[in-house]
């Protein structure tokens, strides 16, 4: 039974990881670099070790240090959280080698979903359906150019290694596609040292919907059901909520029943996401599967009431799921928003330093899963995301209300945020009414409402002040006698003339 875990992550995840294992009485380890030596996930953990410079390089990627922790510190098991080492199977095989019961699939599950092409084929094989593109790797951009002549315009080039929303290129002719080969090619070997391209049709109006599927190690299967993760920016989900609204019982039994057949058909053990494309005319098409705890995991977790990092440490330990799917009911409705320190306006530029004051939101089903406290940094370094706002409520309109609520109540000086614009989108006629797709914000002209709302705001609130300069002016005063002998000339007239 695993007795010590080590979080090889840091922040939030980091964080909540941790919470569970003190709930089960595991014992929990935590490695940070120089840029974490005062966060909170090295106060909170049992036991810290210091892992290298902040460069992730030198730290939270370095494989042979941490392992070197591992065994000083006498873990026997290890929690990737999500980015860093997580989906990195090469990690996976080392821990594996060492008795280290690393929390997830096998090493070779995790190659298999990571490379894409060969998750694919492994799809096609067992009947799931997948976004029409290149039968295999494309060799080159002519391969690529011909290939997308045959299946038509607008196509994907997307590196078999990629992840996240990168390593992908939306195309329209031949011309990008030559450009977008090569910096394609360049940005996978950029992130992973190598490089293979695949080429898919470009779906126009898609919803990005993923399922929730855990698989223990006795051939259990079973999905967590559905997150709609349409709203997004370049590729990176932006606003989560489950259920999704176009997503009937029926059809979530019929995708559910793919998703069970995808952790099959790659041997998949432990919690992992399989997505999926939506297209326009309600067709459902794979497109990878996550093989980590997902960022958005929260909001599953509220409508099901369970603990997936329970479940994940459960399913390391060898237990069966102790339910079938028929036991597993979906209550209420979740919305997830991911608090980025981003500037919207300048192309959602990180924002980076330090945090003198931060309010974090709480309340009945309020949820929020952070590193934040006052006197915290931004780093530089690492992701923009520093919270994960959950809110539940018995329909999806309280949830949102709630959301929204708690937004308000969510103050983080310091640095830019992405708070602003979610309320934009809250507030927006299309998100209420669940017209929902993965180009939302352009084809709503979400940043232009932004910018509108934003200087209403800034008017209504600069109407109080102006109304106490003046009442308080020596102008005023004087010109109340004056319309008390006859002069009518009204206070707005004042502020149009510049004279307050």
């Amino acid at each position: 039974m695993i007795e010590k875990v080590l979080i090889a992550n840091r922040g939030e995840i980091a964080l909540r990881v941790m919470k569970t294992c003190k709930t089960l009485g595991i014992k929990t380890v935590a490695v940070y670099s120089d840029e974490d030596v005062n966060s909170l996930h090295v106060k909170t953990a049992d036991e810290s070790y210091y892992i290298g410079e902040a460069a992730p390089a030198k730290s939270y990627l370095n494989q042979e240090k941490i392992l070197e922790v591992m065994l000083s510190s006498g873990t026997d098991a290890i929690h990737p959280g999500y980015g860093f080492l997580s989906e990195n199977d090469d990690f996976a095989r080392l821990c594996e080698k060492n008795n280290i019961n690393f929390i997830g699939p096998s090493a070779d599950s995790m190659n298999l979903c990571g490379d894409k092409m060969r998750c694919k084929a492994a799809m096609l094989k067992a009947d799931v359906p997948t976004v029409p593109g290149s039968p295999g790797i494309v060799d080159d951009a002519q391969q690529a150019e011909k290939i997308a002549n045959e299946i038509g315009y607008p196509v994907l080039l997307k590196s078999v290694y990629g992840g996240g929303g990168r390593g992908i290129r939306l195309v329209t002719n031949d011309k990008e596609l030559q450009d977008g080969f090569d910096t394609v090619t360049s940005e996978s070997i950029a992130a992973v040292g190598k490089s293979a391209i695949i080429v898919e049709k470009f779906l126009e109006k898609t919803r990005h919907i993923e399922y929730q599927m855990c698989r223990d190690k006795h051939g259990n299967a079973v999905h967590l059901f559905e997150r709609e993760c349409s709203i997004q920016r370049r590729n990176q989900k932006l606003i989560e909520q489950t259920p999704s609204p176009i997503v009937d019982q029926a059809k979530r039994e019929e995708i559910g029943e793919l998703v069970v057949k995808a952790a099959e058909a790659v041997d998949y053990t432990n919690l992992g996401t399989a997505e999926f494309l939506r297209a326009d005319n309600g067709e459902f098409y794979f497109i990878e599967i996550n093989a980590r705890l997902q960022v958005e995991h929260p909001i599953s977790e509220m409508v099901s009431g369970l603990d997936f990092v329970k479940l994940q440490l459960d399913i390391a330990n060898g237990e069966t799921l102790p339910f079938k799917q028929s036991d597993l009911k979906m209550n209420g409705y979740a919305i997830e928003c991911r608090i980025n320190a981003e500037d919207t306006f300048l192309d959602f530029a990180p924002s980076t330093g330090p945090v003198p004051y931060v309010t974090i939101p709480s309340g009945p089903n309020v949820r929020c899963d952070t590193y934040l406290y006052p006197g915290c940094t931004v780093s530089p370094f690492y992701d923009s995301l520093m919270a994960k706002l959950c809110t539940w409520g018995p329909t999806f309109d309280e949830s949102r209300v709630k959301m929204l609520n708690a937004l308000n109540d969510f103050d983080i000086q310091g640095v830019e945020t992405s708070i602003p614009l979610y309320k934009t989108i809250l507030n927006s006629e299309e998100y209420k009414n669940g017209q929902l797709s993965t180009d939302f914000l352009k084809r709503y002209d979400m940043i232009e409402k932004l910018e509108k709302d934003l200087i209403q705001d800034r008017k209504e609130k600069q109407i109080p002040a102006i109304a106490s300069a003046i009442m308080h002016s020596e102008f005023y005063k004087s010109k109340v006698k004056s319309q008390n002998s006859g002069d009518t000339d009204g206070i707005s007239t004042w502020v149009e003339r510049g004279i307050m």
